[in-house]
Order: structure tokens, then sequence, then C-alpha cells
């Protein structure tokens, strides 16, 4: 998971055969070294076609999800299971990587409170059983701080490192995104100092989850702090230009934050590339 990488958001966010073939071709020509596949209909994947397409295009990739609300990890660890178990399985069968993000609830998953004990012993059992399930692929399997408005249970670097330190499997790994950390982190660069001896990836997304570099993300701080623990994992550019009602709705994302593929990947994608070059991780 090194190098430099793009979420399929950028062209799709259905990943079937046609927002495969696009998605990786696009990724390709833009001379990324791996994409990001949103999962969010693992069972309807066709992963041979995927890992073809892929292949064909000497394109590494990633998996990310939440969870669907029927099987959250805090009420329902067993249902949570068997869908990660299927997640897992597709990721394996298309050549993936690692399958990571919201694994252990899901995006817009609040229950008005703190989380219970309850509720965290249940998303442990669940990603515990996960990430064994991962190693026989394998697959590293990664936990996705969000913010507080998409979830009430792992808002920070430090509530991801505490997690994946009681769970104790040594395939998991924190997978940090710059838009939850502004709003969550103390500083924007103390995810990145908290989570240093687990951090293998990040989110490189901007303040409204638009153009990188046309907010007010404080890229420096970033870079510079990723400099600092000698990163050497996957850095992602993730901007949404093309979201589905559900996943509008999960996100809160009510208007258009970038005008199209263009202006992100003509504008974004070199601010980024600049920025990782500067401070030496690219």
């Amino acid at each position: 998971m090194e190098g430099f990488g793009v979420h399929t958001s950028m062209w799709t966010m259905s990943w079937d055969r046609p927002g495969c073939e696009k998605a990786v071709a696009k990724a390709a020509s833009y001379g990324m070294d791996f994409l990001e596949i949103a999962l969010l209909d693992p069972p309807s994947v066709d992963a041979e076609h995927s890992r073809k397409t892929l292949e064909a295009h000497h394109m590494r990739s990633v998996c990310s999800l939440g969870l669907p609300q029927e099987v959250w990890a805090s009420h329902n660890p067993d249902g949570a299971v068997d869908f990660l178990k299927i997640a897992l399985d597709k990721c394996a069968a298309m050549g993936c990587e690692a399958l990571s993000g919201v694994v252990y609830g899901g995006i817009g998953e609040r229950s008005g409170k703190p989380p219970t004990q309850q509720e965290l012993d249940n998303v442990a059992d669940a990603l515990t059983r996960a990430a064994a399930y991962a190693r026989t692929h394998g697959l590293l399997f990664g936990i996705e701080p969000v913010n507080r408005y998409e979830t009430h249970l792992i808002n920070t670097g430090w509530q991801a490192v505490d997690m994946i330190e009681r769970i104790g499997a040594d395939n998991m790994f924190v997978h940090l995104d710059t838009y939850h950390m502004n709003i969550e982190e103390k500083g924007i660069g103390q995810g990145v100092i908290d989570a240093r001896e687990h951090l293998k990836y990040i989110h490189l997304s901007e303040s409204d989850r638009g153009t990188p570099g046309a907010g007010t993300i404080g890229w420096d701080e970033i870079f510079a702090a990723l400099r600092a623990i000698d990163f050497k994992g996957g850095l992602a550019m993730e901007s949404f230009i093309d979201m589905p009602p559900e996943m509008a709705f999960g996100l809160s994302v009510w208007r258009p934050v970038a005008s199209g593929e263009a202006e992100v990947m003509e504008n974004g994608l070199p601010f980024l590339r600049n920025k990782a070059r500067q401070y030496g991780l690219i």
C-alpha cells in the first residue's frame, strides 16, 4: 500500500463492470500507483472481471466500505463478520492488498450518546474475527476514524490505535483521513503522531471534500507530520463529485463540491503530488 492513489468516487460509486472499466482506465491515465475501490455491495462484484481489468492496466488496489445498518458491528457483530467475510473474499479474488474504511460500523451511525462498553466490546469482537479471516487471505485490515457527525464510535487516531492494540492483530492498521482529522484532532497533524506506529494509509481530502488545495486543510502540517514519522504507506486522494443519494445522505454532501473531474485531477492532484515531493514522501 505504498505510493499515490485515488478513490473511485472520482468516477463511480458503483463497482459494476462499466464502473470498474472506467475508473481503472482513468486512474491509469493519470499515472496513479493504486486505486481505492468503494466496495459498497460486495456480493454483486464480478471479482474475476475486476482482477483482469486491474491487471491489464498494471493497477494495484485496496478496497474500502462502511457497513449497512442491519449489520452494524455495535449491535450485530455476527452479521458484521458475515458481511466482512464476503467483502474480504471479493478483495482477495480481485487481487487487492487490503480492506479498510468504516469496517466497524456505518456512515451515519449515531446513537446520540457516547459509545457504551457493550458497543465497543461488540465492535472489538467483530473486528477480531474479521482480521483473523483477512489474515487467511494475506490481506491487511484497516480502521478509518470518521467525524462525530458520521459515527459516535471511533473519531480520532488515538481511538483507532486503542481498538487495534486491544485486538492485537498484526495485520490491522490505522487509516486516517484529513477531512475527519480537521474536525476531530487537537491539531490536524496530531492524528498522524498518535497513530504513527500503526498508520499505513491516509485519505488526502479537502475541508469541503472537493479540490485539494482549494480549502482550509493545513497541508503543510499534514505532510510535515507524515515526514516526521517516516511514513511509507498509501497516499489516497479522496474527493467526492458523483455521489449516489444514499452516500450523499450519510456524508451530508448537499451541493457540488467541485465542478468535475478536470478541476480535481488537473488542479488538486498536482497540488498534492507537489506537496508529497516537497516533503520527500514520493
